[in-house]
């Protein structure tokens, strides 16, 4: 018997890199899952790999800035696998690097358009109906880009902040009804959206894909709802967190603030 056998889950970004090893490991721990992304190809080759080792899953694909595509997404899992338990919004798309007044402004605002509104829909799609069975888990992947600005990525940081703050929202007024919220950053993982930006970051500052699937099932089993609306990381101790859940609450901590 799985963990997460049971479950229902979305992978948004689910076709390569970080939203692939999410997939894999939520199958591992007995979840069903449903992944979604732009590419069929993509998708294809994900999807082959998790039947093959004998995992349920449905590829399903989606542009997540169409709401009438989030809903199909949402209605095609719901036919084939069952009431959608988990949501992992990853999907994500580079932004140009460079100075804001001097890079394409479409290229800019597509950035926003995939990270903040897609998880948007997403939410508006798979929140009522895990408010009607009181309950669920929304985990959004964001990035320490997020909790500063990073020149010259200012798209993604702008994006990501926004994210942050969407994922606390989301855990305050969904959190009494059942549905807990997570904000992971990843680790710098050597995706094809980050070596677009040409770095040239040194090898050891790069984490596998994996740590960040195993956070991910871990916060899908349920073991740290308490955390619900926090900012976690996978270098993050979540046993030593969630015994601190009531202090950090009452301070503030791992969310999106001012220093005053």
């Amino acid at each position: 018997m799985g963990e997460l056998d049971g479950q229902v889950a979305i992978v948004t970004g689910g076709g390569r890199g970080i939203g692939r090893a999410v997939a894999v490991a939520l199958v591992q721990a007995g979840a069903a899952v449903s992944v979604a992304a732009r590419s069929a190809d993509e998708l294809a080759d994900t999807s082959k790999a998790i039947a093959t080792a004998g995992g349920r899953v449905v590829a399903v694909p989606t542009d997540v800035r169409d709401a009438t595509a989030v809903r199909h997404l949402v209605a095609e899992t719901e036919q084939q696998l069952g009431p959608v338990t988990l949501l992992v919004n990853n999907a994500g798309t580079p932004g140009p690097a460079g100075n804001d007044w001097e890079v394409d402004a479409e290229q800019w605002w597509e950035c926003q358009e995939v990270i903040v509104r897609g998880a948007f829909l997403c939410h508006q799609a798979v929140v009522p109906g895990m408010l009607a069975r009181g309950g669920g888990r929304i985990i959004n992947m964001v990035s320490v880009t997020g909790t500063r600005a990073y020149p010259p990525i200012m798209a993604t940081s702008v994006a990501k902040t926004a994210l942050l703050r969407m994922t606390e929202g989301l855990a305050q007024t969904a959190g009494p009804h059942g549905v807990h919220v997570f904000a992971v950053h990843p680790g710098v993982v050597k995706t094809r959206l980050l070596l677009s930006y040409k770095f040239g970051l040194p090898e050891s500052v790069y984490a596998p894909a994996e740590r960040a699937a195993d956070l991910c099932v871990r916060l899908a089993s349920g073991r740290y709802d308490a955390l619900s609306g926090r900012f976690l990381t996978i270098d993050d101790d979540l046993d030593a967190l969630g015994q601190r859940a009531a202090e950090l609450a009452q301070q503030e901590q791992l969310l999106l603030r001012i220093k005053t």
